[in-house]
């Protein structure tokens, strides 16, 4: 392999990806959903006022397909170059159709959509959703998902996050700033977290935070910056996003920072899309995540989420939100394989940088001879394999019991 070819490739990428910024371009205004809200509450809610600005991207897309098109396919270096900047230069081109039904349209191929089928299985990811939320329904009635008891500020968050990073990270720990705008309660990049101001977060919460931000998408981030001939590897490309959010979420899993209210939520956000691409508003989709058990600042974020670049009215939606859950579900089964074939280094080359699960093992031999870096940065659960592979591998088992099939009676001794 041409050494040089493939860091020309990945510098010219470098230089242009990250003028493509798809969350920060499609946020709201500052206010918006707080004007929403000061209206429900006073019996006359309105659609928000948003009014979606395509940007003109032509520059960026035109240097993208040139890396894309001056790869080579069959060298794997090369082939992931160019795919991140195929990726790059479709959400440049979904950033310059907002409000359009091109735009979910080109959602959908770089996120996919409620009722695309998962991998291995007859199911949707709404069928998936839908199972999880009709499995935990009769938990609200038994008083298991209840709100938590403790509502720790922003600013209390931010102490615990810088403590458990610096351990972690060391001197390359990444900042916890306090956002009063941002649209979900977190957002992680290599040199800093940020935490959405005015937001109550739970013990929980710091947990999942630690997890899923911390040691998942900013170990991710810095791991890939710190490749010696790839850096590309550093950029968080919209083709990598459910693999990382199912790392993430995976990880939150096995260290139990997770709730059943967590995994309802982000069953309900592929849901709430269905809805919003067949014809439902801002307001009905609110009311949606309101009638879940959401609070009332929740479900304005989470309809947000859901029509940021989209139409109030319904019809265009933002499709990111159906990664969450199909991106678990794919990792689980990703790391059930790998241990089950005997390739554990599999897990701890999922830190890297911002893979997909296909770059993985396209990518196996570079790691192997020494042209990609192992991490450096690999949360405990991830090398702590006689762990996992136990939990796993009981996981497997497990499957084949068809709950539907049997009553707590049958079991009685």
């Amino acid at each position: 392999m041409n050494v040089e070819r493939a860091r020309a490739l990945n510098d010219r990428l470098v230089d242009v990806a990250p003028t493509v910024r798809v969350l920060s371009s499609l946020s709201w205004p500052e206010g918006t959903v707080q004007a929403f809200l000061d209206g429900w509450r006073r019996g006359s809610p309105r659609l928000p006022t948003v009014e979606p600005t395509p940007l003109a991207l032509d520059g960026a897309v035109t240097a993208l397909d040139a890396v894309a098109a001056d790869a080579d396919p069959d060298v794997p270096l090369e082939r992931f170059v160019a795919d991140t900047a195929r990726s790059y230069a479709t959400a440049a081109r979904m950033l310059g159709q907002v409000g359009t039904p091109a735009f979910t349209t080109l959602s959908r191929s770089l996120y996919g959509g409620p009722d695309d089928r998962l991998p291995g299985a007859a199911l949707t990811h709404r069928d998936a959703a839908r199972r999880l939320l009709d499995h935990t329904d009769s938990l609200t009635a038994a008083g298991v998902l209840t709100d938590a008891e403790l509502c720790l500020t922003a600013d209390h968050v931010q102490g615990r996050l810088r403590a458990s990073f610096d351990a972690f990270f060391g001197e390359d720990a990444p900042r916890v700033e306090v956002d009063p705008d941002l649209a979900s309660k977190a957002a992680a990049g290599a040199t800093r977290v940020r935490l959405r101001d005015q937001t109550c977060f739970s013990e929980l919460d710091v947990a999942q935070l630690t997890e899923h931000e911390g040691f998942v998408h900013s170990a991710t981030k810095l791991n890939g910056r710190a490749q010696p001939l790839l850096t590309c590897l550093g950029l968080g490309a919209p083709r990598t996003t459910a693999t990382q959010e199912g790392l993430a979420t995976f990880a939150e899993l096995t260290t139990r920072a997770i709730d059943i209210a967590r995994l309802r939520r982000l069953a309900l956000r592929t849901v709430a899309i269905h809805h919003a691409l067949e014809g439902a508003d801002y307001v009905e989709v609110f009311r949606f995540f309101l009638e879940a058990g959401q609070s009332e600042d929740e479900s304005a974020h989470s309809a947000m989420r859901v029509f940021r670049g989209g139409d109030v009215r319904g019809g265009i939606a933002f499709t990111k939100d159906v990664v969450y859950l199909d991106g678990l579900i794919a990792m689980h089964t990703f790391l059930r394989k790998a241990i089950a074939q005997s390739r554990p280094h599999l897990v701890r080359r999922l830190f890297a940088g911002r893979l997909t699960l296909r770059d993985v093992l396209r990518l196996d031999a570079a790691f192997a001879d020494g042209q990609l870096a192992e991490p450096r940065f690999v949360p405990a659960w991830a090398t702590d394999l006689h762990r996992l592979a136990a939990d796993l591998a009981f996981a497997g088992v497990l499957d084949a019991i068809d709950l539907g099939a049997v009553a707590l009676d049958d079991l009685l001794a």
